[in-house]
């Protein structure tokens, strides 16, 4: 019987999109330096537009003034992928985790993220699929459901998924998700015919899916004050 590996889950509940990049940071360094086990950070961020490396202020349809008016934030990451949207009744992980100590690859990490995804839809009955070439995240049909942006440093993981509880959408119409255009974008609420909980218990869920994918027993740290 293999040991599963001990898990660290920093439960954040909402937590602006700063203060999580720079705890990130923070937790990545101290992964590498070993000073702590693998980590998943578990939040919620007010609306939220992030750029990747890509840069492509194009797929930005509005300006940021503009943005600002509507109540959102835009901030530049050095994650990987376009510009995406966060924000409340979205479930995101953020893994600080090292992939040599799991054994895996980042295309293996992206796989396994792809389907933690599709297995928290799947207890809702939905059919949730990764995209075809060219289109990362995961998909119910033609339309989005969860975004993937990561960054791998030194072989420790940062930033991560997001997947679409039940956020108000029209955010999504300020932009060109993940540079791909001509697709919707779609949530858990839209595509399921069931009741769902509330956000905290679905958010739950997908860490427990995340856990059971990647081998994870998850030890779950309240960190709601945190500052």
């Amino acid at each position: 019987m293999s040991v599963r590996r001990c898990l660290d889950v920093w439960k954040m509940g909402t937590f602006n999109y700063l203060g999580a990049l720079k705890l990130q940071e923070q937790l990545v360094s101290e992964r590498k330096a070993q000073k702590i086990t693998d980590t998943l950070i578990s939040l919620q961020h007010p609306p939220t537009y992030t750029l990747g490396k890509r840069k492509t202020e194009h797929n930005l349809l509005v300006s940021e003034p503009e943005l600002r008016n509507m109540g959102a934030e835009l901030h530049y990451t050095q994650r990987g992928g376009d510009v995406t949207y966060h924000g409340p009744s979205q479930a995101i992980l953020y893994p600080i985790i090292s992939l040599r100590g799991i054994g895996i690859g980042a295309r293996s990490y992206v796989e396994k993220l792809e389907l933690t995804m599709i297995e928290l839809a799947s207890i809702y009955g939905v059919i949730a699929s990764p995209g075809q070439k060219g289109e990362t995240g995961v998909w119910v049909g033609d339309k989005k459901i969860g975004a993937i942006g990561v960054r791998i440093q030194n072989g420790v993981t940062s930033h991560g998924l997001a997947f679409n509880i039940n956020p108000d959408l029209k955010y999504f119409q300020h932009i060109v998700p993940c540079g791909i255009a001509d697709k919707e974008v779609t949530s858990l609420r839209r595509e399921t015919s069931l009741d769902l909980p509330c956000d905290e218990v679905i958010q739950e869920q997908l860490i427990s899916c995340f856990a059971r994918q990647f081998g994870f027993s998850p030890v779950m740290i309240d960190k709601t004050h945190f500052q």
